[in-house]
């Protein structure tokens, strides 16, 4: 089946986001986000609870109206042509939203036929989903009978059936087992390669590091960091050298050596006996040099030495700092 034609907009980006805003109130949810994300590229939206990422997929899908600021969504404005947009997009939203009275099959073909596939098509492209999101067996089961990750996992196969140009998943592995997460995985990796574009917020490291291309961190409804994993990593402060002694019983010594000979910039290096490691905080390609040097001219012999950037973990944290503490309201007005 053909993917519906895509209009990724102005220098190869499917969504761009000018100064938006939404208010709740006196709260600002959204306080002047740009944002951009590249045809065929997965943006990881990452930050606390209540930062604005639920806000932000709302407004970009059509569901709630902005208060200020511009977005197209593969080359339709989400406020003027909201029509037009909903044919091209897919969204999952942090529940499963699918009709319990339904089977699982009826749902996705339903969906299909929304969207104008033909019989044909929608019938095809809903065993495909089915098989792919391990549901065939239950396919023709109400869904009110599934679990909860089954729920989940249908409600993931809805929002991709129409082989939409821009994916928007919101948390979308919440609550899902390991095989199940990667089953998603796989096939949000299968849609980028076939030419989609995926916005994704969550809160799992492992799923950022895994999908995205590029990140964004969010925190009280702004933009606080963006770039490439490596790159947000690296902003975070350096790296960590990582020493392995070929005589674990010269960790300590090697340590010693360190903090004794007071080189510019390396501090805090420690032992880690259990690993045989010794993990030595390192700024630049200077202070590395400085290092591994010292440790050769006093005799040490090192079986193995690498670089490690902080963890995405670790980022997110410093980037973020104190948790956000506004809750992002549940009931939303629906866009016309």
């Amino acid at each position: 089946m053909t993917r519906i034609d895509k209009n990724p907009g102005r220098g190869g980006n499917a969504v761009e986001v000018r100064g938006l805003v939404k208010h709740y109130g006196a709260t600002k949810a959204l306080d002047g986000v740009d944002l951009d994300v590249r045809a065929g590229t997965v943006l990881g939206v990452l930050g606390p609870n209540g930062a604005g990422k639920t806000t932000l997929v709302r407004c970009l899908s059509t569901l709630i109206l902005p208060d200020a600021g511009h977005a197209t969504v593969a080359g339709y404005d989400v406020v003027r042509q909201p029509r037009q947009l909903r044919r091209v997009i897919g969204l999952t939203g942090q529940y499963a939203s699918v009709d319990e009275k339904l089977s699982g099959w009826e749902n996705l073909y339903m969906i299909g036929r929304l969207l104008d596939l033909s019989r044909k098509d929608a019938r095809s492209r809903t065993d495909e989903l089915l098989e792919r999101f391990s549901l065939t067996d239950a396919a023709r089961r109400a869904a009110a009978e599934y679990s909860g990750g089954m729920r989940r996992r249908l409600d993931l196969a809805a929002s991709m059936i129409g082989n939409p140009s821009v994916l928007y998943l919101d948390e979308p592995t919440t609550g899902l087992d390991p095989r199940t997460r990667n089953e998603v995985w796989d096939e949000v990796q299968r849609m980028v390669a076939e030419g989609a574009t995926v916005l994704l917020t969550t809160q799992y490291m492992e799923e950022a590091e895994q999908l995205a291309n590029e990140l964004t961190v969010i925190d009280q409804g702004r933009i606080i960091a963006r770039g490439g994993v490596n790159e947000l990593k690296a902003k975070v402060g350096g790296r960590t050298l990582q020493i392995r002694p070929s005589d674990p019983a010269d960790l300590a010594a090697m340590a010693r050596a360190l903090h004794e000979a007071g080189l510019d910039g390396v501090a805090g290096a420690q032992s880690v006996p259990d690993e045989g490691l010794l993990l030595v905080p390192i700024l630049s390609d200077e202070q590395l040099t400085a290092v591994v040097g010292l440790l050769g001219t006093r005799g040490f012999s090192l079986a193995h030495v690498a670089t490690a950037l902080p963890s995405l973990d670790e980022v997110f944290l410093a980037v973020t700092g104190a948790r956000a503490t506004v809750t992002e309201p549940k009931d939303q007005e629906v866009a016309a």
